[in-house]
């Protein structure tokens, strides 16, 4: 079932002395119960369809629908807030909250209450992984793989349908690495979420069900 559709998308940042295209004319289809890798070289606009995937901004040119809507004329606060989650190469935890509080202040956001977001919380933490000794440690406790385990964590917990990762191996060792690779391909198969990963690592790639491949702000589809 299609969930993200994007549709002859152009962007292009500008400054005083230059203008960078970063993407061209792309179009590409993304299913939900599915993963994705996005592969291409830096500065080939990855991060850029990435960002507009997740909101943050919107196509000077073309379109993003997300179950059929357009993105443009969607409460896009709203969007990133109980649709879409982000994991990142850096992690991004909030360093003066523990693994639990972490994984809990999404659900809070939305107005959940302290004693049923740490129940639930803990069932995610335990989801990918890790123990329920590691609820009370704070990020610079962790190691690299259990910050990044945290991160999705935190990530499903915002009980959307889209989750986007960028470089989310780019920091681990191998072991790690594959580690992250079965909980997102999880995420996918089993959780029904619509995955798509930015990623230089080839081995994650290859774990994907489809690559797209980006090259001079292009987007081209592999297998």
């Amino acid at each position: 079932m299609e969930k993200i559709r994007v549709e002859h998308v152009s962007y292009a940042y500008r400054s005083k002395y230059q203008t960078i295209q970063a993407l061209k004319d792309v179009s590409c289809e993304f299913e939900s119960g599915k993963i994705y890798a996005i592969t291409g070289e830096s500065g080939s606009g990855k991060s850029t369809l990435l960002s507009l995937l997740a909101g943050l901004d919107v196509p000077k040119e073309g379109s993003v629908f997300v179950d059929g809507k357009d993105l443009k004329k969607m409460d896009r606060d709203a969007y990133r807030r109980e649709v879409v989650s982000v994991v990142y190469q850096s992690f991004h935890l909030f360093p003066l909250l523990n693994a639990l509080e972490n994984v809990m202040y999404p659900m809070q956001l939305k107005g959940m209450r302290r004693r049923k977001a740490q129940e639930r919380a803990t069932e995610y933490i335990k989801s990918v992984g890790l123990s329920e000794k590691i609820i009370h440690q704070f990020p610079k406790m962790m190691s690299g793989g259990e910050q990044q385990r945290v991160a999705i964590a935190r990530a499903l917990a915002g009980e959307g349908s889209i989750l986007l990762a960028d470089e989310p191996t780019g920091n681990l060792d191998t072991d790690n690495e594959e580690n992250i690779a079965e909980i997102l391909k999880a995420c996918a198969h089993e959780r029904g979420y619509t995955v798509i990963v930015v990623t230089h690592n080839p081995e994650l790639a290859r774990q994907a069900d489809c690559i797209y491949r980006m090259k001079d702000g292009q987007l081209e589809k592999g297998k």
